[in-house]
């Protein structure tokens, strides 16, 4: 390690730390003075990513990562990462309390660590390519890190043959899977293993393809009936193969007894106990089975911790990383509900009828009962007046709160119809190039209804990301079921929420918005049908934790009022009636030292 590495380019550079193997420059660091407040680890890091990677570019041939502090924060990342997404490194996820010099002493005391800087070089960065098909270098945060040694740690010593790993929503879990995956293919005492990612819907199947194929993952094999799942174990193929749950059905006995198989399994509280679970474990006897899941399990969900969590893991997974771990690493944003138009709210029975269906098996004339409430209802949900009103609302506020921020809104509708109802207001109000609808279609929708509403996954795909890209009109995706899980687009940040639903389904879905992105600060739920009116009863999770995942914003009010009059107290004497560049003038002269712009 060296203070003194100079870089001679026209200008001459000198980082304030590099660290070198056999001479090789591998890692950057910046360091900022720790006792001016207006100073932070950001600074730090805007040099090396704004100046350095730009004006000695040649010293990033070999860097494996940079970093910078100001003695207080650590945070690292790749080259040309987006500054919001460098995040800190820890020695563990369940370390919660460290701060300033002590969370410094310890991401240093692990990070560096020559062993963790190879295996980072080795097995934890990749090199994808994005949606602009510009290659981008991504590195592993430590949770993944973290989680997928835990499993490879498993797989090799091979006495304990599941785990269960929770990580939050949004925290990087089809990444992790990447990293394990390529770390337990190149295991060489695993003697050339086979890795199965199993999921149980299309649109996680295209995620996780999609990303896997990003990462030019090699010996990749996305199996596309159930016959050709089962001939590639049969034959005894040794890959990285992704699958879909339903594609066992049809398994009938053993299709491969080797013990060098290991099977992920994504969303693991999901279509694990049903025959499809048990025939795939019938297939594959003496397999690894290991769960991820982004919502907690709940006690009553005892199969899915039957099935993955080992009695040695003490809390029930082998790797946690929570709800607060992700908010206090900024590898999620918080997430707000704010309720609209309290008139259209379906009645709170209603509500607690459609949740006891959401969970609980019912008698004959209890459906029957719910039968009759669910077509008034829907009837109620879908009225013409309704749908007029909600739909200006959201045209107000995307304009007034969501547009101005360059970021787009989904429209979750009670049904199918309910979107093309939905679909046809907005066109009313806005351009059609505004908005779309992603459906499934029915055997038994009208012609004209499959003509209009159809989407393979190509164009799916391309009208995604449409929706991703800023500069596209497209600024509204009407959907009731898909994009609810496994959709991942930062640019969203609101969601227009008219449908009932509840705990893991919910929390999927309202998890949609909480990706990081440039200038976004939270995620939010507009709540038109009263979802949110009770929050425990909406997430009734047995960790009480998540019922704190989402929080009303009008809480943020009185907040911010008291944090506008400290502001204010900063520019006494001020007329703050005169604007433009004289009231700037103005309050820039109450912050004339050093010592004032700190407090400020």
């Amino acid at each position: 390690i060296t203070n003194q590495y100079q870089i001679i380019s026209g200008i001459t550079k000198i980082p304030d730390l590099v660290l070198l193997i056999n001479g090789i420059p591998v890692v950057v660091g910046e360091f900022k003075t720790p006792v001016r407040p207006s100073i932070s680890w950001f600074d730090g890091a805007v040099q090396i990513h704004d100046d350095y990677e730009n004006t000695i570019p040649q010293l990033f041939v070999p860097n494996i990562f940079s970093f910078a502090s100001e003695g207080k924060t650590f945070r690292y990342g790749a080259i040309r990462m987006p500054l919001e997404l460098w995040g800190p490194w820890r020695e563990d996820t369940e370390e919660t309390n460290t701060s300033g010099l002590q969370e410094i002493e310890s991401a240093v005391r692990s990070l560096f660590n020559p062993e963790v800087i190879l295996g980072l070089l080795e097995s934890f960065t990749i090199f994808a390519t994005d949606r602009s098909n510009r290659r981008i270098k991504i590195i592993a945060r430590y949770q993944q890190y973290e989680g997928a040694n835990l499993i490879i740690k498993r797989v090799i010593e091979g006495v304990i043959k599941k785990g269960l790993i929770w990580h939050f929503q949004g925290s990087g879990k089809s990444l992790l899977m990447v990293f394990a995956a390529q770390k337990l293919r190149r295991a060489a005492n695993l003697k050339s293993p086979t890795v199965l990612i199993v999921v149980d819907r299309i649109d996680l199947d295209t995620q996780i393809t999609a990303t896997f194929n990003a990462c030019d993952v090699p010996n990749l094999v996305a199996t596309d009936s159930r016959d050709e799942l089962q001939r590639l174990l049969r034959q005894d193929t040794r890959k990285i193969i992704i699958t879909m749950m339903h594609k066992f059905a049809e398994a009938e006995g053993i299709l491969n007894d080797r013990e060098n198989i290991i099977v992920l399994v994504d969303e693991a509280h999901r279509t694990q106990e049903g025959d499809l679970g048990r025939k795939m474990r019938a297939a594959l006897p003496n397999a690894f089975f290991f769960g991820l899941t982004g919502t907690p399990i709940n006690k009553r969900d005892r199969n899915t911790f039957r099935t993955f969590s080992a009695e040695e893991d003490l809390s029930g997974y082998l790797s946690r990383y929570s709800f607060q771990d992700s908010i206090r690493d900024k590898a999620t944003l918080p997430l707000h509900f704010e309720p609209r138009l309290l008139e259209v709210h379906v009645e709170r029975d209603l509500i607690n009828a459609e949740f006891d269906a959401m969970t609980e098996s019912l008698s004959e004339e209890e459906r029957a009962r719910l039968v009759e409430k669910a077509a008034k209802m829907s009837a109620f949900l879908k009225s013409p007046d309704r749908i007029r009103k909600i739909a200006e609302d959201i045209k107000a506020h995307f304009e007034e709160k969501v547009e101005p921020q360059g970021f787009k809104a989904q429209i979750v509708c009670p049904d199918r119809f309910a979107c093309e109802l939905y679909k046809n207001e907005l066109d009313k109000i806005l351009s059609p190039e505004a908005s779309i609808v992603v459906i499934s279609v029915n055997h038994g929708d009208s012609e004209e209804f499959k003509r209009k509403y159809r989407m393979d996954r190509d164009t799916q795909e391309k009208v995604l990301d449409r929706f991703r890209d800023p500069k596209d009109p497209l600024q509204f995706l009407i959907v009731t079921a898909k994009l609810l899980t496994g959709f991942d687009a930062p640019i969203l940040q609101a969601m227009y929420m008219d449908k009932i639903m509840k705990d893991h389904t919910l929390l999927q879905a309202i998890c949609r918005t909480n990706r990081v992105y440039k200038n976004k600060t939270h995620g939010l739920i507009v709540d038109y049908i009263g979802v949110f009116d009770n929050v425990a009863q909406a997430l009734e999770f047995d960790e009480e934790s998540v019922r704190q995942v989402i929080s009303n914003i009008g809480s943020l009010k009185e907040k911010f009022k008291v944090a506008i009059q400290v502001c204010l107290e900063h520019f006494p004497g001020v007329d703050k009636s005169i604007g433009g560049y004289e009231g700037l003038l103005l309050a820039q002269d109450c912050l004339n030292t050093n010592e004032k712009r700190d407090l400020f």
